[in-house]
């Protein structure tokens, strides 16, 4: 009987919606986190979904997923705008500034430190071998983050064709992903209105209620006063974030001219934020040729090297901008010989205060709108259709890992040359399942894989 009672003390509170969430509760699961956001986009968008749909139901999925089509279409890391637009819809403007900074602050620190160790040590046999663990287990975490958001955004023929599709352009005929994202905005916004069941966010009213009981933020749920769209509101975030920028790059410039290192950092900073779509890999080539090739602040192999340390800690993977910006603080001198790490630490903070400044005010000012139109088909078909399209992607971004890690000597003419790492693979495959079949924690397995991989390392 004791056991009966409390199954169905359980199953009641799961169908009441969670209590009240105070902003220091918040504060505490964003800074979390950012400690332990690895795993690219992909996994880290599935990070949020299992915490705060599915666990916490803080916010239900049809919120969650509208959302999420909406931080798809803006330039810029669409993990950290994702967790700056449900920080906000949960505490407003101080919510959503909390939630989008302590996403990147834990990386900016952990990224600065590893440069630094990369810069004075090099490489080393202890840094190869945990790397040679961990990079088949983001591999994995991606092709599971692909396999959650597709099972829980395909939700019918309609959308797997057209994830399909957008595989097949990017994969095999190269769309540019911009491309990509308006064209499925079209065909969203026609089926919109030729088959509209087919296109509603999220599978429709109550679907996550149905699945993992009342959220805090339901569908139902009344958009809250300051969610609400405002000319006033819309004009005072615009003004504050241009006055952030202006008095950052004027006081660069007063500091250093115009042709300063941090000056030309934060206005080249600002327009890779600005004109680049489609996540991280779509602003790395971008970043690749001014970095390198213009602006000579690094090489070619320390730009590959920066996008290795991106992807083995935790938060965006464009973070690797941080990075970007502390090797050329530190190649430049800009402080002196006697001053590298302060200079490193310079060139890093401005390198990601101008890369992330323009991701807080997409969200300030545009999620009102996406609020009011969050049941106008019009407007979500398009999203719909979008997020349809990204997982399509995010499965090119699994092959693209998967290729890098199991053929590492292979090149564009001849992808699969060299040896084949077969020990890569056993790794791959088994963080794979420890994560779907056993629900492992993506930390836990990063920490084993990596261990797996420095013993292989050592004794082969």
């Amino acid at each position: 009987m004791t056991g009966s009672y409390e199954a169905n003390t359980d199953q009641d509170a799961t169908r009441q919606p969670p209590p009240p969430v105070s902003l220091m509760t918040a504060f505490l699961y964003w800074l979390k986190l950012g400690f332990i956001s690895f795993g690219g986009p992909a996994g880290q968008i599935s990070m949020m979904h299992t915490e705060l749909v599915e666990r916490r139901r803080w916010i239900s999925e049809h919120r969650f997923l509208h959302a999420l089509n909406y931080t798809m279409v803006l330039p810029g890391p669409e993990a950290q705008q994702l967790a700056t637009y449900i920080g906000w819809l949960m505490h407003g403007t101080l919510g959503g500034i909390m939630a989008g900074t302590l996403f990147v602050l834990p990386s900016l620190a952990i990224l600065m430190g590893l440069t630094w160790v990369y810069l004075v040590y090099g490489d080393t046999p202890l840094v190869a071998g945990i790397l040679y663990g961990i990079k088949p287990a983001v591999t994995a975490i991606v092709v599971f983050a692909a396999y959650r958001i597709g099972s829980r955004a395909l939700r019918n023929g309609a959308l797997w064709a057209l994830a399909a599709a957008a595989f097949i352009a990017i994969f095999a005929l190269n769309v540019p992903f911009p491309y990509i994202v308006l064209s499925a905005a079209i065909i969203g916004y026609i089926g919109g209105r030729v088959a509209p069941d087919r296109f509603r966010t999220g599978g429709g009213h109550g679907a996550s209620a149905g699945s993992y009981g009342p959220a805090l933020i339901d569908d139902s749920s009344p958009v809250p006063h300051w969610a609400r769209f405002s000319w006033k509101s819309t004009a005072v975030h615009f003004m504050a974030g241009l006055a952030i920028w202006i008095l950052a790059e004027g006081a660069l410039y007063l500091a250093y001219g115009w042709q300063g290192p941090l000056t030309q950092m934060g206005w080249f900073f600002t327009k890779a934020a600005l004109v680049t779509f489609g996540g991280a890999y779509a602003v790395l080539p971008y970043v690749y040729q001014g970095g390198v090739e213009h602006h000579q602040w690094l090489t070619g192999t320390q730009m590959i090297d920066g996008l290795a340390l991106g992807e083995t800690t935790p938060g965006p993977l464009i973070m690797v901008v941080a990075f970007v910006g502390f090797v050329g603080g530190w190649t430049l001198e800009i402080f002196g010989p006697d001053s590298l790490l302060l200079a490193g630490a310079a060139g890093a903070s401005v390198a990601t205060l101008f890369t992330f400044l323009p991701s807080f005010l997409f969200i300030l000012i545009g999620a009102p709108a996406v609020e009011a139109t969050r049941h106008d088909i019009k407007f979500t078909a398009p999203l719909t259709g979008i997020t349809a399209a990204v997982v399509g992607v995010v499965i090119n971004l699994a092959v693209f890992f998967a290729w890098h890690v199991l053929w590492p000597e292979g090149t564009q003419a001849a992808p699969f040359s060299g040896r084949f790492e077969w020990f890569s693979l056993l790794i791959t495959i088994g963080a794979f399942f420890a994560l779907w079949r056993y629900k492992v924690g993506i930390i836990p397995v990063l920490g084993i894989c990596s261990a797996v991989g420095l013993v292989y390392s050592l004794l082969v």
